[in-house]
C-alpha cells in the first residue's frame, strides 16, 4: 500500500505541476488575457503573433501533451482524473487544430484584432501613473502586433488559408474608423483626457504627451499599413468558395470544427437532420402563436408584419437600452427560486461601439475580470434600430446576461476548487447550450406573457435550430449563401440585416454555430430525465446547482455526471 500511496502522490504532483506550467505559459503568451484574469505582470505587453510564435506555441502544446500522457491516470483521485481528462482533451484538440492553420484567417467584416484593441481602455486598470505607462506601452506594441498579423495572413495567402470574399465585404469599414486625423480623436486617447485623482498631477502632462506620441507613431501608421494591405492584397486574394471544405484538408478541418464545438462525435448529416426536425417542431409552435393573436395571414405575412410594424421597434437607442435594463432587473428578482448559488460579481449593460456595430451581432457578453475588479457586461447593438425588434429583447437579454452567460461564466470563475484552465476556459457547446436553455427558463420566471415576445423566443430557438441546417449545409452539403439566407428568412422572424450578418458569420466561423442547439438539446434532455425519474422529489434549484457546479463540461462528460447525480438523488 505504501507504494500505491507514493504513486498517487507522484501522479498528483506531476499533474499539479503540469497545470501550473501550462497556465504560466498561457499567461506569458497572452498578456491581455493575463490582465483580464487579474495577473498584472505583463500589463505592458501585447504578446507576439508571428508564424514563428505560432510554431513555438504549438511545440510547447505538444510538450505539455507528452507530459500528460506520461502521468499515471489510474493513480489520481476521481476529481483529478476529471481535470486530467479535460486538460488532455483540450490539448489534443489544440494540437490537431494547428495543422489546419486557421489562425491565418484572423479577420472578417465583423472585425478583428484592431477593433478589439480599440476597447483596451475598458479592460485594463487605469488608476495609477504606472497603469498609464503600461497602457501606453501596449499602444506602442501595436505596430509589431499588426505586422505579425500581416505576416501570418500573407502565409495564408501563400498556402491557401484565406477566407471567402463575402466575409470580407466591407471589412475596410471596420478599419477606417480607427484612422483619425488627430491622435486625440482616437478612442485610445480617451483615458488621457481625464485622469482619476489617484494619478499625481505632476505625471499627467508627461503621460498625455507619451500617449499622443504612441498613437501618432505606432497605432495610426500601423492601422494605415494594415488597411492598405487588406484592401490591396488580402481582399483580392480571398477565395470565391464559401465552404470550409474548400480549404486545404478542408473536409478534415470541418470535421474537427464539428467535434470541437459540439464535443460529440456527430456527422454533419446527423446534425443537419436534427436541425430540420427541430425547425419542423418549432414551426408548429409558432403557428399556434399566430393563431392565438388571430392574425389574418400566413406565416410569411406575419413575419413581414413583425419586421415592418413600428410598434415593435424602439424610437431611440436609449429606449432600447432601458427596455433591456428593465427585463434584466425583473429577472434578477426571480433568480433565487431557480438557483441555490448565485455569482458575487455583478453585470452591467453597454452599447456596442459604433465602429463595430454595423457588421457585428445583435448583442454579446464580455466576461468579468478574473479577480473581480471589473463586472461582466452585456453589450447591446443600437445601430439601425429598425433591425432591433422589441419582441426579441426578453430572449436575448436572458441569453447574454442572466440566467445565461453572465450567471454561468461568473459562477465558474468563482469555483476555487477548479484549476485555472477550467475556471477561465470552457466548452462552447456547454456555454452556449446553457444560454439557450436559459432563454426558455424565462417561461418559468413569468416572462413571454405577451404572445409577440413568446414568438420572439420561438424565433430565437428557431434561429439556433436553423443554424444546424445552415452551417452543415454551407460547409458540407453544398449550399449557397443565398440558399442559407432564404432558409433562415423563411423560418425565422429575424430581420434581413441580422440574417445576412449571421450567415456570413457561419461562413467565417465554421462549426461554432452548431454548439448552441446541440448543447441546449442535451441539457433539456438531462432535465427531462431528472424530472421523470425523481418526480415530486425533483428540485430545480438543486438540478441547476449540480449542472453548473463543475463549470463548463463536454456534453458527454456532463451526461455521465448528471446521470450519476440523478441516480444518487433517486437513492435518497
Amino acid at each position: 500500500m505504501a507504494g500505491d500511496g507514493k504513486q498517487t502522490g507522484t501522479a498528483s504532483k506531476e499533474l499539479e505541476q503540469l497545470f501550473a506550467d501550462d497556465w504560466e505559459f498561457t499567461l506569458q503568451e497572452h498578456p491581455t488575457f493575463a490582465t483580464s484574469f487579474g495577473d498584472h505582470r505583463f500589463d505592458d505587453q501585447l504578446g507576439r503573433r508571428s508564424e514563428a510564435d505560432h510554431e513555438r506555441r504549438h511545440a510547447k502544446a505538444r510538450e505539455f501533451l507528452t507530459r500528460a500522457n506520461a502521468i499515471n491516470r489510474g493513480a489520481l483521485s476521481p476529481g483529478e482524473q476529471l481535470n486530467y481528462d479535460l486538460f488532455k482533451r483540450d490539448a489534443e484538440l489544440g494540437v490537431e487544430r494547428f495543422r489546419f492553420r486557421a489562425y491565418r484567417m484572423p479577420i472578417s467584416k465583423m472585425g478583428g484584432f484592431y477593433s478589439s484593441f480599440a476597447e483596451l481602455p475598458v479592460h485594463v486598470p487605469l488608476r495609477t501613473a504606472e497603469h498609464y505607462e503600461n497602457y501606453i506601452a501596449r499602444i506602442r506594441a501595436f505596430s509589431q502586433y499588426t505586422d505579425d498579423h500581416i505576416e501570418v495572413m500573407r502565409a495564408g495567402m501563400r498556402d491557401g488559408q484565406v477566407p471567402p470574399g463575402v466575409t470580407l465585404d466591407g471589412v475596410e469599414k471596420t478599419i477606417e474608423p480607427h484612422i483619425v486625423a488627430d491622435p486625440e480623436q482616437s478612442p485610445l486617447f480617451k483615458p488621457l483626457k481625464e485622469f482619476p485623482t489617484t494619478v499625481p498631477e505632476k505625471d499627467r502632462a508627461r503621460l498625455v504627451e507619451a500617449g499622443r506620441a504612441a498613437i501618432a507613431e505606432s497605432l495610426l501608421p500601423a492601422t494605415k499599413r494594415f488597411l492598405e494591405f487588406v484592401t490591396k492584397e488580402y481582399v483580392p486574394a480571398a477565395r470565391t468558395e464559401i465552404a470550409a471544405t474548400a480549404l486545404p484538408d478542408g473536409e478534415a478541418y470541418y470535421a474537427h470544427c464539428v467535434r470541437a464545438n459540439t464535443t460529440l462525435d456527430l456527422t454533419p448529416r446527423e446534425i443537419h437532420e436534427t436541425g430540420l426536425a427541430e425547425v419542423k417542431r418549432i414551426r408548429g409552435e409558432m403557428d399556434e402563436v399566430i393563431g392565438a393573436v388571430k392574425f389574418n395571414g400566413d406565416f410569411k405575412a406575419f413575419v413581414e408584419f413583425l419586421r415592418t410594424d413600428p410598434q415593435f421597434y424602439a424610437a431611440t437607442a436609449d429606449e432600447l437600452m432601458k427596455e433591456n435594463a428593465y427585463v434584466l432587473k425583473r429577472m434578477d428578482g426571480e433568480l433565487p427560486r431557480l438557483f441555490g448559488r448565485l455569482p458575487r460579481v455583478p453585470y452591467g449593460i453597454r452599447r456596442v461601439p459604433d465602429y463595430t456595430a454595423p457588421n457585428t451581432t445583435t448583442a454579446y457578453y464580455s466576461r468579468a475580470a478574473g479577480d473581480g475588479s471589473r463586472a461582466g457586461f452585456y453589450y447591446i447593438n443600437t445601430y439601425d434600430l429598425k433591425s432591433r425588434p422589441l419582441y426579441e429583447i426578453e430572449a436575448l437579454a436572458l441569453h447574454e446576461a442572466v440566467p445565461g452567460h453572465h450567471l454561468q461564466i461568473a459562477l465558474q470563475q468563482e469555483l476555487e476548487n477548479l484549476p485555472n484552465f477550467r475556471r477561465f476556459g470552457g466548452f462552447t457547446a456547454f456555454v452556449e447550450g446553457w444560454a439557450l436553455y436559459a432563454e426558455r427558463l424565462g417561461l418559468e420566471a413569468g416572462f413571454y406573457t405577451d404572445p409577440y415576445r413568446n414568438f420572439g423566443r420561438l424565433t430565437y430557438e428557431m434561429w439556433r435550430s436553423t443554424r444546424l441546417v445552415v452551417d452543415t449545409g454551407i460547409h458540407a452539403l453544398g449550399w449557397t449563401r443565398q440558399r442559407a439566407i432564404d432558409f433562415m428568412a423563411d423560418n425565422t422572424a429575424l430581420t434581413l440585416l441580422n440574417i445576412r450578418n449571421e450567415v456570413d458569420r457561419y461562413i467565417a466561423w465554421p462549426g461554432q454555430a452548431l454548439a448552441y442547439k446541440t448543447g441546449e438539446i442535451k441539457i433539456r434532455g438531462l432535465r427531462r430525465r431528472a424530472e421523470q425519474t425523481l418526480g415530486m422529489r425533483f428540485d430545480i434549484r438543486a438540478f441547476h446547482d449540480e449542472l453548473l457546479g463543475q463549470g463548463a463540461l463536454p456534453l458527454d462528460v456532463l451526461e455521465l455526471r448528471m446521470n450519476a447525480w440523478i441516480t444518487a438523488q433517486q437513492k435518497g
